[in-house]
């Protein structure tokens, strides 16, 4: 399957286990040693229509992604209080 970075921005990342529904991709990060992806990073909520600033963004590891949708990817995180649970890395436990 071949595929661009741009086309991760179209998709919305939802939990397998809940249905949570993240938001949409933002960012990707990549080990340039050896270009593959590590994260896929999704922006924090604004704050008060954003005069607070953002909440944390959400870091979804490659291992907790499941599956490609034509405008979803699924991934398994654990939730805690309606947030996912973050890991030290502020990775997304799976």
């Amino acid at each position: 399957m071949e595929s661009r970075m741009a086309e991760l921005r179209d998709k919305e990342i939802i939990n397998i286990s809940d249905g949570c529904r993240f938001g949409y991709v933002g960012d990707v990060e990549l080990d340039l040693e050896t270009g593959k992806v590590k994260a896929l990073v999704v922006p924090g909520r604004l704050r008060f229509f954003g005069l607070l600033g953002r909440e944390e963004d959400y870091v979804f590891p490659w291992e907790c992604v499941r599956r490609f949708g034509e405008d979803i990817i699924l991934v398994e995180a654990e939730q805690t209080a309606g947030r996912p649970a973050l890991d030290e890395k502020r990775g997304l436990l799976g």
